[in-house]
């Protein structure tokens, strides 16, 4: 059958998809772990704290959710997990990164929406805004909602706060043991920083969802292959037993000649 080369296709390109993201995920949370690390030596600097110079967010003020859905087909319930939140959600401001969940549909206060496609291509639009909210102090935290991969059995959704940061509780033997002083604005230091940070948090939730999106996928064709072998063999048996009739009344036909002419 036509149908089956092609999700034989759809399959194996879901499982070679889910290594490639799952090994960006892991280099971008490289590259976020060790910017949190610059951040925290600025967080837990005692100097500015007392100062007051490092940036808050705005305690009054509304939420920033950043919902991750998926652009392919055949990810069984992937999409009705994040929509679930999508619908309670209707106040706060939202970016939305998924094909199939801004296909058809508008949410209010969406001030963003994209395919992941969009996203992988080019990622500024998203690090603009966090960079203006940050300066702006527009929200109180921002999440994102996506659903993680952990394994190739388990596949979870989660809502991840990636701002305001937690500062770190370090002991006197720790790195933040010297405090320092800085010449300049560290407001628009700590601004950019920042959003290099949550611009990783979001890359590394992007590949993550994808990489369960492919996961998800890679489940549905598998099964769907097994239905469509199932078909197959149905219908083999269905044709035997029409040639294996058919062959029962030739004989039959035989057998009533044969008694004729005698």
């Amino acid at each position: 059958m036509k149908i089956k080369s092609v999700v034989k296709v759809m399959n194996f390109y879901s499982l070679l998809r889910v290594d490639s993201s799952k090994k960006k995920a892991d280099k971008y949370f490289g590259y976020e772990q060790s910017v949190r690390s610059f951040i925290d030596n600025i967080l837990n600097n005692k100097n500015l704290i007392l100062d007051k110079k490092t940036i808050k967010m705005n305690e009054t003020g509304k939420e920033l959710n950043i919902y991750i859905a998926n652009d392919l087909g055949f990810c069984g319930n992937f999409n009705s997990n994040i929509r679930e939140v999508l619908n309670m959600d209707d106040e706060n401001d939202k970016i939305i990164i998924g094909k199939k969940i801004i296909k058809n549909e508008e949410y209010s206060n969406t001030i963003l929406s994209m395919t992941k496609e969009e996203y992988f291509e080019s990622s500024e639009k998203i690090h603009q805004i966090m960079y203006n909210a940050i300066k702006d102090s527009k929200y109180k935290e921002i999440n994102i909602v996506y659903n993680h991969y952990y394994n190739i059995s388990r596949i979870e959704r989660v809502k991840s706060r990636i701002l305001p940061l937690d500062k770190n509780i370090k002991s006197d033997t720790d790195e933040y043991k010297e405090d320092f002083v800085v010449e300049g604005d560290i407001n628009d230091i700590l601004l950019n920083i920042i959003a290099l940070y949550l611009g990783y948090e979001i890359k590394v939730a992007v590949e993550n969802s994808y990489a369960s999106e492919n996961i998800m996928r890679q489940m549905t064709t598998k099964e769907s292959l097994k239905k469509i072998d199932e078909i197959e063999e149905e219908e083999t048996r269905y044709r035997r037993k029409i040639i294996n009739q058919n062959n029962l009344k030739k004989q039959l036909d035989n057998i009533n000649k044969i008694k004729m002419n005698t």
